[in-house]
């Protein structure tokens, strides 16, 4: 039986560090791949020979944008991250022709939850601007002092979004005595329960959360959904923590909100990523900024690129993705 052309789409740099030498001999047994070539940029005459005979489409992060006119072979695209059509130029055009796709995400989902969660817990008991006002002050807090908002026992906790990320956060939640808030608008009430949330309208949520996590996609929807008015409605001392994308977020509201000293903000993501160098997000006290790290590093990698490996054998031997993903439909909502 012949085996169906794979070809890989990314950061070389990604290849070593998604698949071992036990995935790779994976891939080579269900496809004919060359895993030492590496697609980076669509347009060099390597590239383009090769992209021409794909019938699969390994792609990850940093993968060229590919025209569908590249890709007159292609069955199948495999995504090692969040959507598979941010590879593709013309997403709608491969699925009118019946390319499939699925994605890695629900892979890279478990380490972003795992840092969210440490996020709200460390928010809720603010451990983080403790730990800088004791550093500065070096003599020991009143702990004995009224701080109702310090702590994790009956705290407000917003969610944003029941993604993927967003359900995973519900998940490791569950144990702990918190009030939490869910806002989806595609969920019924009785979805929201069954993930132990109640279901509340965006505004309310933001003005009653002690701590609000963002899951939402980026969407022309969501596209600066947290705003100026959003922002300025939240508690004095509340926390906003941000581990989807930069742009759902209107980041010039955020930082004249938090100029103020009146939130707090723990920004995996921003617009731009990085920030200037000239931005505020650099210094400004009340802000945790890490370089997009809550999603799968180091050994994590590892499960994506299997997750990854998992799909294409399925594919190969005509079953059905574990994770598929609509490309028409991320056609019509994705934002460049």
């Amino acid at each position: 039986m012949t085996r169906p052309r794979a070809v890989l789409a990314m950061n070389p740099r990604l290849t070593g560090a998604l698949f071992d030498a036990d995935a790779l001999d994976r891939l080579r047994r269900a496809t004919d791949i060359d895993t030492g070539l590496v697609v980076a940029e669509p347009d060099s005459r390597r590239s383009r020979e090769a992209l021409a005979e794909a019938e699969i489409l390994i792609a990850g992060w940093e993968a060229p944008v590919v025209r569908a006119g590249q890709l007159s072979r292609l069955r199948a695209v495999i995504y090692a991250g969040g959507v598979a059509a941010t590879c593709l130029e013309d997403p709608a055009d491969l699925a009118a022709r019946g390319v499939v796709a699925a994605n890695a995400r629900a892979a890279n989902s478990g380490p972003v939850a795992e840092y969210t969660l440490a996020m709200i817990l460390l928010a809720t008991k603010r451990v983080i601007l403790t730990e800088r006002a004791y550093r500065a002050s070096r003599t020991a807090p009143d702990h004995f002092a009224p701080q109702p908002d310090h702590g994790n026992y009956r705290q407000t906790v917003g969610i944003v979004g029941a993604s993927t990320v967003g359900r995973a956060v519900l998940g490791l939640l569950r144990p702990f005595d918190l009030d939490v808030l869910l806002y989806d608008p595609t969920l019924t009430p009785e979805q929201a329960g069954e993930l132990g949330a109640r279901p509340v309208p965006l505004d309310e949520l933001m003005a009653v959360s002690r701590v609000v996590s963002l899951h939402q996609p980026l969407t022309p929807q969501t596209h600066h959904q947290i705003d100026a008015g959003r922002l300025a409605s939240m508690r004095d001392g509340a926390t906003l923590i941000n581990t989807a994308r930069g742009g759902v977020v209107d980041q010039d509201a955020l930082i004249a909100e938090l100029r103020t000293g009146r939130i707090d903000a723990v920004l995996d993501v921003t617009d731009p990523e990085p920030p200037d160098p000239g931005s505020e997000l650099w210094t400004l006290d009340n802000v945790v900024l890490t370089p997009h790290l809550a999603g799968s590093l180091g050994g994590e990698l590892r499960r994506v690129g299997d997750a990854v490996t998992d799909e294409v054998e399925r594919f190969v031997s005509g079953r059905p993705f574990a994770h598929p993903e609509d490309l028409a439909a991320s056609a019509r909502t994705r934002v460049r």
